[in-house]
């Protein structure tokens, strides 16, 4: 978002309209507001109402500029308070979303939908959140139906790719006794092809690379090696064309993290070193390059150099993403045989995850560092 869509001129006549503010959620100073505004997903995107220090509307994962126009839109009417019975009841939904209150807001979007009229302006954002709402509340089967309803009206839209990869991810994650599964898999994995093919809808780049992670899901849960390994080439491809067109250093490093997945599952990680090598020189204070060498390099077996590229993370990382580079060193020390070193990092990432200020402290990865601990010799 921040090298291809907040850079557009187009956003221009916003100026004054809002006050923007970027929040890094790594910097312990910026625990307070996250203590107040939890965000559970990377990009999280907040319109705040100043007079109540609510928020008013509450967006997850990329947009394209024209979806980003539209959600200002609908952020400026709910701290308006403007809009019908189905804009009011879209408001409160989008407060509760904005509050975590993913089942409440789950709630308050279907009753929006439903009194919604057919042409409704807000039925694709609705439906996204929705979407979010239901699979952060862990209702599987209501998100996987909701998504193959709404792919036919959505799918030439920008909607179309998150409407299919999380319709598709719910219906993975049904139980394997559940007698809707097999439909909703492959309905759903038919919606995300189609999403691929159809190259004429503009959608953010990132929606697009989602899909097919969820296709490689789906393709591993059928015990498809081949189809496996057939999406991950397409998806490497995909993102390297992309990264081939950014325009500058930022905006290509964009792409590493997903592009490093795909190499990884093709078995084929000596094709991130020179990307990564390229980011790490050319963005020398962002410490994702480097730590993502040394996943790389521990798939590689080449542990010192892992070592050696989590120590230059360390230096440049700070707030909880430590916790992230501290596991995967731990896990080059044990790929390596050296049990006690394992042992002493997990230790000193159970320390730091167990100092970081409310806000920041999570005690899912709390409990995450001590199952591995506990399965360290």
């Amino acid at each position: 978002m921040k090298a291809f869509v907040f850079t557009d001129k187009a956003l221009a006549r916003r100026t004054g309209q809002f006050v923007w503010l970027a929040i890094d959620t790594e910097k312990a100073v910026n625990a307070p507001f996250l203590t107040k505004f939890p965000v559970q997903v990377w990009p999280s995107f907040y319109v705040l109402d100043a007079s109540s220090e609510t928020v008013a509307l509450r967006w997850v994962g990329g947009a394209t500029v024209p979806q980003l126009q539209k959600i200002l839109d609908d952020g400026q009417a709910a701290v308006g308070g403007r809009g019908r019975a189905s804009e009011q009841v879209l408001a409160r939904a989008d407060r509760l979303y904005g509050e975590g209150k993913n089942k409440e807001a789950a709630e308050a979007y279907r009753e929006a939908l439903a009194n919604a009229p057919r042409a409704w302006p807000r039925y694709a954002r609705t439906v996204e959140s929705l979407l979010f709402a239901l699979q952060a509340s862990h209702e599987s089967e209501a998100c996987a139906t909701t998504a193959r309803e709404a792919f036919t009206r959505l799918r030439r839209t920008a909607s179309a790719a998150n409407v299919a990869a999380s319709g598709l991810g719910c219906a993975l994650e049904l139980p394997a006794e559940n007698p809707r599964r097999a439909d909703l898999v492959a309905s759903l994995e038919e919606d995300a092809r189609r999403v691929l093919v159809d190259k004429d809808v503009p959608m953010a780049a990132d929606d697009r690379s989602s899909v097919f992670i969820s296709l490689f899901d789906a393709r591993g849960d059928a015990k498809d090696e081949e189809g496996k390994k057939r999406v991950a080439s397409a998806w490497a491809s995909f993102l390297e064309g992309e990264a081939a067109r950014a325009k500058s250093p930022e905006a290509r490093a964009v792409f590493d993290s997903h592009r490093l997945s795909a190499y990884l599952d093709l078995q084929e990680p000596e094709r991130a070193i020179p990307m990564l090598e390229a980011s790490e020189r050319d963005l020398p204070d962002d410490y994702n390059p480097p730590a993502r060498l040394a996943a790389a390099y521990k798939a590689m077996k080449r542990y010192d150099d892992a070592l050696a590229a989590s120590d230059r993370a360390l230096v440049k990382a700070y707030g909880p993403r430590k916790l992230l580079i501290l596991q995967t060193r731990a896990d080059i020390y044990a790929a390596k045989g050296d049990s006690a070193a394992a042992r002493r990092t997990l230790e000193g990432a159970l320390q730091t995850a167990e100092s970081l200020p409310a806000g920041q402290r999570s005690e899912g990865a709390i409990a995450a560092i001590k199952k591995k601990l506990e399965a360290t010799p």
